[in-house]
């Protein structure tokens, strides 16, 4: 951009550098102004505390979950209290809610950090051949997560308000809903699969809530595998689908497959699914 002149007040010409740095005979420019400098030095600075803030908040998120989770594996629910949390992890109790909101913001974030340190703890198990054996190592996981971890678990499921369940438990759900889909593309689903997840979780949970409730010496054995077998006959056939005649289990089996399927426009699967639920589950 060239500069522009200006007029002095004696009559004589300078030129404008704002904004331009003016050649020199030797071809190099003016170096930029103080007050660029001081503005680019400003911006450096604001980045910089920018990122320190956000270490810091990283930093103080992890101390406070950290140490919520050592009180509530040590003392059950009650013993995450604000004041406790905040002493055990070195900070004041306002940052407790200016990070988490309130309590239950807190033990929500608990939760779901007690869930994840188990699942990563446990070897990552891939899916076999058969997706009711994978069913039958699901159910084994959710048990042993209860036995493990039981005031983790208790809050998992049983410290929400009815009608909400948290971030984890709906986490835990979906992967369970996952292994019920696969159920249903093999053909082996006897019931619609929203039906299907719904007793396996109501089978799963009870059953850990009842061991975990149970003194250790006298916990039967062999109460999980029992329920675990109950809950797969209910919602599972021996067969494929394709073997085993009858509109129903050919409709779940249709259904869950559907949304692999682009041979049909939304209108059209909509409607499609209307009718496979309506002959999966006559009574709906």
């Amino acid at each position: 951009m060239e500069s522009e002149d200006v007029t002095a007040a004696d009559g004589t010409h300078t030129a404008n550098r704002e904004g331009s740095h003016e050649a020199k005979p030797d071809g190099s420019h003016d170096a930029p102004s103080d007050g660029n400098r001081e503005r680019d030095g400003n911006g450096a600075r604001d980045g910089n505390r920018d990122r320190d803030g956000n270490r810091e908040r990283d930093g103080n998120r992890e101390r406070i979950v950290a140490a919520a989770a050592r009180l509530l594996s040590d003392g059950g629910p009650d013993a995450v209290s604000t004041r406790a949390v905040s002493s055990a992890a070195g900070v004041q109790p306002p940052t407790i809610y200016r990070l988490f909101g309130d309590k239950q913001g807190l033990l929500d974030a608990v939760v779901a950090y007690g869930f994840t340190e188990y699942l990563n703890s446990k070897a990552a198990h891939e899916a076999g051949d058969d997706p009711v054996e994978d069913l039958r190592a699901g159910w084994d996981l959710h048990i042993g997560l209860g036995l493990a971890n039981p005031a983790l678990y208790s809050l998992m499921y049983g410290g929400h308000r009815p009608g909400v369940p948290s971030p984890a438990a709906v986490a835990a759900f979906d992967m369970l809903a996952r292994l019920i889909r696969r159920i249903a593309e093999a053909g082996r689903l006897a019931i619609p699969e929203e039906r299907a997840a719904a007793l396996v979780h109501a089978a799963g949970c009870g059953t850990t809530l009842t061991l975990i409730t149970t003194p250790e010496a006298r916990r039967d054995p062999e109460l999980s595998r029992t329920a675990r077998e109950a809950a797969i006959a209910a919602i599972t056939t021996d067969a494929p689908a394709a073997a085993a005649p009858g509109p129903v289990a050919a409709a779940v089996t249709l259904r869950a497959a559907l949304p692999r399927t682009d041979a049909l426009t939304v209108p059209e699967r909509n409607l499609l699914r209307e009718w496979l639920d309506r002959i999966a589950d006559p009574a709906r």
